[in-house]
């Protein structure tokens, strides 16, 4: 990094070139700004409508998964291997997804030929909303101003959509194979092999996650990427903390609240919703931390090579204060942008 746009009082880990480099001083510092940038951000809102968004999309998404590993292998099967993976989510919500699953495996098992390429599209068209509810939340959380048409959110959308349902198909087939080799394990080497290959399991779950919620946070938000070793602990946290909401929601719906005494017939949707909830915050959190890591950084955290700033076509990578805002500066920050808004409009 040139020293000639770098300030002479930098704060701690501005000049780091990994995220490890980061010394405890910056650490705490990311971290406060974290707590109050999603106050300010209005995080739990955003959290909010994209599990409304995801849960209109599930059920696309879902039947896109199906019929993409139809076309390589028995759709019948799917359903006993997404066992492993809804059993760390809560009750209510594997019922649902069990619903949907049985209903799309049996519908589609017969689609074939150009009706099964329309299904696709269908399917992944119908799972965009997801897709389109995290570009716009993650444009929000790099403080970025969506510039680019409809055509190219549209496809950059799909796009996402068609890696989610990749990724989630991998995980489904990455699952059957560690499943059977676990068994494998056990009949002949005993079961304290097979316990290494449980945790090999849950090993590859985490790294799939993390690489699928980097992919996103990379290519989601409309600025110019960031490197991936800077994307690597807002994935990571994103991922740590949907297996956490996972498993302490279950948790909690099993031994503290009681739902089905509160919504009736609706206790499942609730649940659902919750979850999809809580799940959505832990992703936009781990945004978040990138966000403000980038924030941290002097460096140029974008591909390519090293750009001065304001020449790097990302909000968070061009800023030269890393100041722990307090929230009347945020709202002075706010105001300001209105009034230029406003002059700008008149003039």
């Amino acid at each position: 990094m040139s020293d000639d746009y770098l300030p002479q009082d930098y704060p701690p880990g501005a000049d780091s070139r990994w995220p490890v480099q980061l010394p405890p001083r910056a650490w705490l510092t990311i971290l406060r700004r974290v707590w109050i940038m999603a106050g300010f951000h209005e995080l739990g809102l955003i959290a909010g409508g994209l599990a409304f968004y995801c849960f209109l999309a599930l059920t696309p998404l879902i039947a896109a998964t199906v019929m993409i590993y139809g076309l390589i292998g028995d759709a019948d099967t799917v359903r006993e291997q997404m066992q492993s993976i809804v059993e760390i989510v809560p009750p209510e919500v594997a019922h649902v997804l069990e619903q949907q699953l049985i209903q799309i495996v049996s519908t589609s098992s017969g689609v074939t030929g150009l009706a099964l390429f329309i299904a696709l599209f269908f399917a992944i068209f119908g799972g965009m909303r997801a897709a389109n509810g995290m570009i716009a939340a993650l444009n929000i959380v790099n403080e970025e101003h969506e510039t680019r048409g409809t055509i190219a959110v549209s496809l950059r959308a799909a796009s996402l959509t068609l890696a989610a349902v990749l990724i989630a198909l991998t995980g489904v087939l990455s699952g059957g194979v560690f499943a059977w080799l676990q068994s494998r394990a056990a009949f002949f080497l005993g079961d304290s092999t097979a316990t290494l290959f449980k945790w090999l399991t849950w090993l590859a779950a985490i790294l799939l996650g993390t690489a699928g919620f980097a992919l996103i946070m990379r290519f989601g938000p409309d600025r110019r990427p960031a490197k991936w070793r800077w994307l690597a602990p807002g994935a990571s946290l994103a991922t740590l903390l949907w297996l956490a909401v996972s498993f302490g929601f279950s948790l909690y719906v099993a031994y503290i609240s009681d739902y089905n005494a509160t919504y009736g017939s609706l206790s499942a949707i609730v649940v659902f919703l919750m979850w999809l909830y809580l799940s959505a915050y832990g992703v936009l959190l781990g945004a978040l931390l990138n966000a403000e890591i980038e924030r941290q950084v002097f460096r140029d955290t974008t591909k390519g090579i090293d750009r001065p700033p304001g020449k790097r076509g990302a909000v968070l990578a061009d800023i030269l204060d890393d100041r722990v805002p307090t929230r009347r500066d945020l709202e002075d920050r706010k105001v300001n942008r209105a009034r230029v808004a406003r002059h700008q409009h008149e003039a």
